[in-house]
């Protein structure tokens, strides 16, 4: 066994100012954890490796920076650096995310703890452009799961966003594949093929702070070569989100397929129940043109299994983004945690 406990993983793609304040912002003994880059081709390539380079010249954490040769995309890349990696856990973190101040050593303690799990799914704050931040708290307490289907389900949608997921590094390897790659959501796969066998946990503890770079409508994915055909560069179309939307279904069934199970089914009506960020991404682009996404999501994808959708769609039509994004901020500060429907 490795004497790192934990690999700090981060895709790097053109943001090399937002790079330099998630490194600046883990905090913890050093001993325990290595800070793996992995930079992707992009049109700012030097401007991260010299915000690496500045930070390994003044920290104590030991940093792996490696230089793609070919723009292998968000799913390659995430495989690239599990491969790079040399930690027990590989921790994801988006290149603009950053760590909660003072979790990251009790997060440590956490992972010292439960070392016989396959996957941590984390607590999260997601920080809105306004400042505000909205917790991602899944269940009340730490929770451990049993391997097995209903468990990779009820995982999935709670996957989505990488920062501060934690896999056990061993396990991750044996379950690489490029199928996954253009989809933009690999760590969706590692989370059944792991969890179907090994056991799981949750952690209440928010150990990192997302920003959700998606709202603003630049979008950095969609120049690798398996991206392409899915995904318009620069912008979040309708299309865009369609394709995304139906990457989780492939994985899902590609999954079935492999071992003879039905998860797609359980995972399209948890997805429904909880599909409000699916439909509220395109909201921006007008009542209208919302309304018409929304009726096209739903016929390719059925992710209209629950009654849930339709609400979601009616109070977006109606209110608009902000102001629902603001009453469900104000339900889950309420509540502590996301409600469970």
């Amino acid at each position: 066994m490795t004497d790192t406990l934990l690999s700090i993983c981060i895709p790097s793609y053109n943001r090399p100012d937002q790079l330099g304040r998630l490194l600046s912002s883990v905090e913890c003994c050093p001993d325990r954890v290595e800070i793996v880059v992995c930079e992707d081709v992009a049109p700012k390539r030097a401007q991260v490796r010299e915000t690496v380079e500045a930070f390994r010249a003044r920290t104590a954490y030991r940093v792996v920076y490696r230089e793609n040769e070919a723009n292998l995309g968000y799913d390659g890349n995430f495989r690239r650096l599990i491969e790079t990696a040399s930690g027990t856990f590989v921790l994801f973190m988006g290149d603009d995310d950053r760590f909660c101040v003072g979790a990251l050593d009790a997060y440590l303690d956490f992972l010292e703890e439960n070392q016989d799990v396959g996957y941590v799914l984390r607590s999260y704050l997601m920080e809105h452009p306004d400042g505000a931040l909205e917790p991602h708290r899944y269940l009340q307490e730490t929770t451990r799961f049993d391997p097995g289907l209903k468990t990779c389900a009820w995982l999935y949608k709670r996957s989505v966003v990488i920062c501060g997921l934690t896999f056990k590094r061993d396990r991750a390897l044996k379950c690489a594949t490029a199928e996954c790659d253009g989809t933009l959501l690999y760590q969706l796969h590692l989370v059944l093929e792991i969890c179907l066998r090994e056991p799981s946990v949750y952690c209440t503890l928010p150990v990192a702070i997302c920003a959700p770079s998606y709202r603003d409508d630049t979008a950095q994915f969609g120049t690798a070569a398996r991206e392409k055909d899915r995904f318009d560069v620069g912008t979040v179309t309708a299309r865009n989100s369609i394709n995304f939307t139906k990457g989780f279904f492939e994985i899902s069934e590609a999954f079935d397929r492999r071992h003879g199970v039905d998860s797609t089914r359980l995972i399209r009506h948890d997805l429904s129940k909880y599909s409000y960020p699916f439909l509220s991404i395109q909201r921006k682009r007008g009542a209208f043109k919302f309304l018409r996404y929304s009726i096209c999501l739903s016929k390719e994808t059925e992710l209209n299994a629950t009654w849930h959708y339709y609400l979601y769609t009616l109070a977006l039509f109606l209110l608009g983004d902000r102001a629902c994004d603001w009453m469900i901020l104000l339900i889950k500060r309420r509540l502590g945690y996301t409600p469970n429907l």
